[in-house]
């Protein structure tokens, strides 16, 4: 999704990470993670051996995992936990991947980049890289279903009352501010956006309608498919007063960072919307 679709997010992740000097590099031969909501439900051997790889890859490149989209970090994350703490399973999975000369030897950790800005940098460093604050912007945040659940697992926040999203975007002097049903799915979703589009985007308009009501400036998310459900889905909706952005993107306009690394320089076109 964010390759192919957003690739600003993907770039302003990685011009952010570099301003709060965080030091990363690309992991070689990776595949898609793969994508937790219909691949697990289909085939649940196949969703652990290919996430087993990519991780078994990071073991090789001796580091851990960071990653930008909540589906991507559910995958590995889970698949991690599976494996580190079922031995059969383990080996049944090394045996898959004993026919590609790997091993996965459950030494790799999985983070999420908002996971790592809160807890590995810290509100205050991000605070203190703030060039451009935005005292007068209300942002309604939307943490996304895989970021912190399955909350006895991953254990990052309180998966009711959650807060660090909003610590966040509060770094950059913004107010985050209450809503309704604030940690309801986007719509898009284990397939809904392409099995039911018009289940989606009723659950978008939901969403959209209760951000407006709570005084919004603009949405921000952790997720580029979630990005994609607010961006397109808005359209398809006609409703495109609320702008949303991903909190890289939003990190990377008040630091200062070019808007060509942020995928924020780019003369939208309007285009024809298929209303099937």
């Amino acid at each position: 999704m964010a390759p192919l679709r957003y690739p600003g997010i993907e770039s302003a992740a990685r011009a952010v990470l570099s301003a709060l000097d965080v030091q990363f590099s690309d992991l070689k031969d990776v595949s898609c993670c793969p994508a937790p909501g219909v691949f697990r439900s289909f085939d649940q051997q196949t969703w652990l051996a290919i996430s087993a790889r990519n991780l078994a890859l990071a073991e090789v490149q001796n580091a851990d995992i960071i990653t930008i989209c909540n589906g991507c970090f559910a995958s590995l994350f889970e698949v991690a936990y599976i494996l580190n703490n079922d031995r059969e399973k383990l080996d049944e999975i090394n045996a898959i991947l004993a026919d590609i000369d790997l091993e996965y030897n459950c030494t790799t950790n999985v983070k999420h980049f908002a996971d790592i800005l809160f807890k590995d940098i810290g509100v205050k460093k991000i605070a203190d890289s703030v060039n451009y604050p935005y005292k007068n912007l209300k942002i309604a945040v939307h943490y996304g279903c895989h970021f912190l659940k399955p909350s006895n697992v991953k254990n990052i926040d309180d998966p009711e009352r959650p807060m660090i999203l909003d610590k966040l975007v509060e770094a950059v002097g913004a107010t985050s501010v209450d809503y309704m049903d604030k940690n309801r799915c986007c719509g898009a979703g284990g397939g809904v956006r392409a099995r039911a589009k018009e289940v989606a985007l009723k659950m978008t308009a939901d969403k959209l309608e209760n951000i407006e009501k709570a005084g919004a400036n603009c949405i921000v998310d952790i997720c580029p498919f979630c990005h994609l459900q607010f961006d397109m889905g808005a359209m398809e909706l006609g409703k495109t007063n609320i702008p949303v952005v991903n909190l890289a993107q939003l990190y990377g306009l008040a630091f200062g960072i070019d808007k060509s690394k942020l995928g924020l320089d780019i003369q939208a076109v309007p285009i024809k919307l298929d209303k099937g």
